[in-house]
């Protein structure tokens, strides 16, 4: 938890804190051979973005192909799943497809915790033991605090990189538009009977022509490489 603490999120992407995240998991409880961290995509469709070990992701196909599994339930209902032993018949009953991918790859007991946020899951974290019942009631408790703890850090970098990539598109967004004002200005210069539109409409024209981004046409202009043609030019 210590460890957690000692994040900073500006100074990892994103991608870089959630496999941390995945990373410190396994050492809360050291049965677990390996973690995967559910996360749904923009259409909320969920995944294994997340994992420690390629088997994770392999394994949790199966739950959601079959829409069945323990961290498909940490995550929808927000509470920890544990199964104790992956061959028994409640495990077989409940989660069919899921315990034949966990017997393919070895895998003999899980333990899945949601990823919350105040009151709901960023996601959920899957942990795989090679062993039946290798987690324990101590174990259980430990990772929920986890579970919070590594909320709170996902949900700040997330909003923080959220926000990042906001500002650097609108940044983005700003230069591209001074480029396209500053090239606007330049082709009236050289032509004194063209006016804003007409300048733009030469530019729109160039950049269809070329195929290229019409702030790159502005660039070229403005660092005076490649002006567009004249109106007509591309007709004759």
């Amino acid at each position: 938890m210590k460890a957690l603490g000692a994040f900073l999120v500006t100074e990892q992407s994103l991608g870089d804190t959630l496999r941390s995240v995945a990373e410190l998991s396994k050492q809360v409880a050291p049965a677990a051979a390996f973690a995967g961290m559910l996360l749904s995509d923009e259409r909320g469709r969920p995944g294994t973005w997340v994992f420690t070990d390629d088997e994770a992701p392999e394994i949790d196909e199966a739950q959601y192909s079959s829409d069945q599994g323990p961290c498909l339930d940490a995550w929808r209902l927000s509470q920890v799943v544990s199964v104790a032993d992956m061959s028994g018949d409640e495990a077989q009953s409940r989660y069919p497809d899921f315990a034949a991918a966990c017997s393919t790859h070895g895998v003999r007991s899980t333990l899945s915790l949601p990823i919350m946020s105040q009151d709901s899951a960023l996601g959920a974290l899957n942990l795989y033991a090679r062993e039946p019942d290798g987690f324990s009631p101590d174990d259980e408790q430990a990772l929920t605090t986890f579970g919070v703890t590594a909320g709170v850090l996902v949900a700040n970098s997330k909003a923080y990189w959220g926000a990042y990539e906001l500002s650097q598109q609108l940044d983005e967004a700003m230069s591209s538009r001074s480029g396209i004002e500053q090239a606007k200005g330049i082709l009236m210069a050289r032509s004194g009977d063209l006016d804003a539109d007409g300048a733009f409409e030469m530019l729109r024209q160039a950049s269809r022509r070329e195929n290229v981004k019409l702030r790159v046409i502005a660039q070229r202009i403005v660092e005076r490489r490649m002006p567009p043609d004249q109106p007509g030019d591309d007709d004759r």
